[in-house]
């Protein structure tokens, strides 16, 4: 468990109860929502970082995707995930998963504070930054991608990558303020921060997107992104805690 600046991953706050429409309010107990995640997996930190944003309190359970040829892939998990990747989270008596769905569903019914800007001009902004990182990039160097790949992974990694981020660079060059769009975070930094832990774990070269490397570097010291880093969770292996 991670403690930073009295952050800890999990935020603790007041047990909120279910309305009739199944979103949690003030008057009904509601039990806490299940991250089925893997530490290092750059869409559970996605989500990861959507609830502290949130201030929701959440039990994690890890999915070990490289242990016993990817725990992912059996059928006890296959039944929580039919797709048999992470992240999957059961809130409000449902289970979902992808980790933009699961967040736009918590933006839904957790609207404070928002992830998505208020001006729609915005809001597709932030989308597009969305999905070419979620899309675009990210699943071409998976796990289960880069298995497929073999001895060339690195460098097919760092093809995509690099070909994904020369695009954002220029969509962030006429969008972001103090983060990707605008000043406010939303869920555009939300997928940034876990792609760019990805591409340096590639050794990409960031000098090469001084944009995404200065939105980067002031995301990864607030607090949210830095108590939900693969370096401190309950998963984290030893030699790779912070």
């Amino acid at each position: 468990m991670c403690t930073i600046h009295g952050l800890k991953y999990m935020i603790h706050l007041p047990q909120r109860r279910k309305s009739s429409t199944g979103v949690p309010s003030e008057e009904e107990p509601a039990e806490q929502p299940v991250l089925y995640g893997y530490f290092r997996s750059s869409c559970s930190w996605r989500v990861r970082i959507a609830f502290a944003l949130k201030g929701i309190e959440y039990e994690q359970k890890t999915i070990n995707i490289l242990k016993d040829g990817g725990q992912q892939l059996t059928d006890q998990f296959k039944a929580v995930n039919p797709m048999q990747q992470v992240p999957a989270v059961t809130i409000d008596g449902i289970t979902l998963s992808q980790s933009l769905a699961i967040i736009q569903y918590i933006e839904e019914t957790r609207p404070e504070p928002r992830l998505l800007p208020a001006d729609p001009k915005q809001r597709a902004h932030v989308r597009i930054i969305c999905d070419i990182i979620a899309s675009g990039i990210q699943p071409l160097q998976n796990v289960y991608v880069i298995q497929k790949i073999g001895e060339e992974k690195v460098q097919w990694a760092q093809h995509f990558i690099n070909r994904g981020f020369e695009a954002l660079e220029h969509i962030l060059k006429q969008t972001a303020g103090k983060h990707c769009v605008g000043d406010e975070i939303s869920m555009a930094d939300i997928c940034l921060v876990p792609q760019v832990y990805n591409a340096e774990r590639f050794k990409v070269d960031m000098s090469r997107f001084p944009t995404i490397r200065r939105l980067n570097q002031t995301l990864i010291e607030i607090d949210a992104f830095k108590a939900t880093h693969p370096s401190c969770q309950p998963d984290t292996p030893d030699d790779l805690q912070a």
